[in-house]
């Protein structure tokens, strides 16, 4: 049985290795040892995740994936939700996760007749953690559109700020010759910013851009 860890944060500005320390200390205590960690920034409320699905393509059957918690594999709706637990399923991938310490009995030998009582147990866990995780994701995108339309309202709305050291990267890049496509994979960036840096630096708005 190996042990794959997975970190996830939300956006590009939060850590998503904040939680390795407290992974590793778990797995040092339950004498296992982590084969490979995947890290990525990516919204939970998707299934466009590559590298968990990087995971969920190189575990075997009996193979742990280590979270700290469940809403880090799942802040999905219904539908995506049971695609992702299917496809764990399937490969016979056991979720052990910090919060749910029913899960860590996965990781000391078990006979059939308990790992099958364990799975069953830990389904309806999991799917449980899974709801409360998307609810909370909803409540706090319900709260965050109520106050942006507060904040319209009372006209003191101003958008997100901008990434001004971003900005001048790609706008250096641009200047270079580079491609979109280079840009993005580079930066790790959309195309819509970089398309919104170009069309600025071709006019006086754009600090250092050229003159029309």
């Amino acid at each position: 049985m190996r042990a794959y860890a997975y970190l996830r944060a939300s956006t590009k500005d939060q850590d998503a290795e904040r939680a390795k320390e407290q992974l590793t200390g778990f797995a040092d205590e339950n004498g296992i040892k982590v084969s490979s960690w995947f890290t990525e920034n990516e919204s939970g409320s998707t299934l466009k995740r590559p590298e968990l699905f990087r995971l969920l393509e190189i575990a075997d059957s009996g193979d742990i994936l280590l979270v700290e918690q469940v809403d880090r594999i799942s802040r999905l709706d219904n539908a995506d939700w049971e695609t992702l637990k299917s496809i764990i399923s399937d490969k016979g991938i056991k979720i052990v996760s910090l919060d749910l310490p029913t899960s860590h009995r996965f990781i000391d030998g078990t006979d059939k007749f308990t790992e099958r009582m364990l799975s069953a147990l830990n389904s309806m866990m999991l799917d449980m953690l899974a709801a409360m995780a998307r609810k909370d994701y909803e409540d706090r995108r319900r709260r965050q559109s109520q106050g942006i339309a507060i904040a319209k309202k009372e006209g003191r709305y101003r958008g997100r700020p901008e990434d001004k050291v971003l900005q001048t990267k790609i706008e250096g890049l641009l200047n270079d010759g580079k491609s979109y496509s280079y840009i993005q994979g580079l930066l790790g960036c959309s195309r819509h910013t970089i398309s919104k840096v170009n069309k600025r630096r071709r006019t006086s708005d754009f600090p250092g851009s050229p003159q029309n």
